[in-house]
């Protein structure tokens, strides 16, 4: 049977805490910086909330998705403002040294092979690229897989991943987890014992009734983010020779060789 990934994307208009919304926003703001003037191409693009704002940064931007439904909702924001295509991540339908960028956001776990994926990014970046992938790290105490993911990975073994395909790392994490605040800590406890007991949905639509739970008022995605929408603190260097715990976020920029 054919899994819908739409079920566990963040759409425009799922409902989210203030957290979830603020690390799209760092994400695409920490993707900016390598954007100016280049020409970008996301996969896994989801809903395509942030191509809107990478295309005010870059000289050409694309964007891609493996699932027609969710690629319809950019489709219906963006209109002719945006390239958009269907394309499968193990295969990517580019010319050899199309980008100077390539975006992969929450969704190399998803993949059923990283290598060919990485074979395929290290083809279709020119000399110098740039791929710049983000990940939720499975160290993080209150990590919790996706029912649909493939493999998630530590630290190491993300810097180990790009370096066997031919990619120079820099390593960083994103949102501490240390010094919390009592509140916090107390729910990122219930956090860890619904995920122990499976209590955790599988789906976006229900998982809204815990985070109301656990986090309070949720707001609806936006379907493109902007300058400004949430403070932004850039990603810390981390060494990837342990595991590392006290981030919740891992950005790995894979320099091509």
């Amino acid at each position: 049977m054919r899994t819908d990934y739409s079920v566990v994307t963040e759409l425009p208009g799922v409902l989210a805490s203030r957290e979830q919304l603020s690390r799209m926003v760092h994400r695409y703001h920490t993707a900016a910086a390598y954007c100016e003037g280049k020409d970008v191409l996301e996969v896994a693009c989801g809903g395509g909330q942030g191509l809107g704002y990478l295309a005010k940064k870059a000289r050409f931007v694309v964007g891609g998705d493996y699932e027609a439904a969710i690629l319809n909702w950019a489709q219906q924001h963006y209109k002719d403002r945006m390239r958009l295509l269907r394309f499968d991540a193990h295969d990517l339908p580019f010319r050899d040294g199309s980008f100077d960028v390539v975006i992969l956001f929450e969704a190399i776990y998803y993949l059923r092979s990283t290598e060919r994926f990485l074979d395929e990014c290290r083809r279709v970046l020119r000399n110098k690229g740039v791929l710049i992938i983000c990940t939720v790290n499975k160290d993080w105490a209150d990590f919790n897989p996706s029912p649909f993911s493939v493999k998630y990975f530590s630290a190491p073994e993300l810097v180990a991943s790009l370096r066997e395909n031919q990619f120079e790392v820099e390593l960083f994490g994103a949102y501490l987890t240390s010094n919390r605040l009592a509140k916090e800590q107390l729910v990122s406890l219930a956090k860890r014992t619904a995920v122990a007991l499976h209590l955790i949905p599988r789906t976006m639509k229900y998982k809204a009734f815990l985070k109301r739970i656990f986090f309070g008022k949720l707001t609806p995605l936006p379907p493109e983010i902007r300058e400004g929408m949430d403070e932004y603190a850039p990603p810390v260097p981390i060494s990837g020779e342990a595991p590392d715990r006290r981030y919740k976020v891992l950005y790995a920029i894979g320099h091509a060789r």
